[in-house]
């Protein structure tokens, strides 16, 4: 049976988190509901086959050290909440992003207990892994900080891989980008990272003929247009920079 975006959201509809009481089985299960996942993609995201975490699920199968590191390195969560229902589940959501950084005087600075001026410089890949994005900018990731002008400050730098933009954005290069609604206005024509369950991508984003949906294009000519629902866009973020350059040897 497929599950619809209403029986995904419904299924938040009153969670609570599980006390310190509960099992890893429970803790388990709120993860998957929190993250709007079906338990088989849930697996699937870290590996496991959707047939074993039936069975961890229903206490058939021992939850095993590796499934559980495979959960905290995927989802960031905390293995001390995990395991022992203590701490909380994302304890960097909350005080580790960096804010208000001040504006500096265009030079990459290393990233240190002050805050130098310029746009934070993640060590993040915007294209790969399934963790969801918004909880991945915390301050240990930072590598630099950019600034030039014309730039916001207070907007991420974040890499990029792959050649389904070029020559547009080059393999390994950076963009800045905002969040933004994923259910308010496009900018069609506009590049955006798009967030899914399954994938994180770079696109320009063009109107569909069908309103419930996008058409995700790529710069590149070799890559075919995709159609997505409109649903299915978990976070947005506008591309409002983008950084090419070439290290001459």
């Amino acid at each position: 049976m497929r599950i619809t975006e209403n029986t995904l959201n419904a299924r938040l509809d009153g969670l609570t988190m599980p006390d310190v009481h509960a099992t890893i089985m429970d803790r388990i299960r709120y993860l998957i509901i929190r993250m709007r996942l079906t338990q088989a993609a849930f697996g699937e995201k870290i590996g496991v086959d959707p047939s074993n975490m039936s069975k961890m699920l229903s206490g058939q199968q021992r939850i095993t050290d590796r499934v559980i590191n495979l959960i905290v390195v995927n989802f960031g969560v905390s293995k001390q909440w995990l395991t022992e229902g203590t701490d909380v589940p994302f304890p960097r959501e909350s005080n580790e992003s960096p804010i208000s950084i001040p504006q500096g005087h265009g030079q990459l600075q290393v990233a240190s207990t002050h805050k130098p001026g310029g746009a934070p410089v993640y060590d993040i890949d915007v294209t790969a892994g399934c963790q969801e994005l918004s909880r991945m900018f915390t301050n240990d990731r930072i590598i630099g900080y950019f600034d030039m002008p014309s730039m916001e400050t207070q907007n991420p730098l974040v890499r990029v891989s792959g050649n389904s933009m070029a020559p547009d954005i080059k393999d390994g290069s950076y963009i800045q980008i905002r969040p933004v609604s994923p259910v308010g206005p496009i900018f069609w024509g506009c590049t955006y990272v798009v967030v899914t369950d399954d994938y994180r991508m770079v696109k320009v984003l063009r109107k569909h003929p069908d309103r419930d949906k996008v058409i995700l294009h790529s710069a590149n000519p070799g890559y075919d247009d995709m159609e997505l629902e409109r649903f299915e866009i978990k976070n947005l973020f506008l591309v409002e920079a983008v950084l090419n350059y070439n290290i001459m040897a």
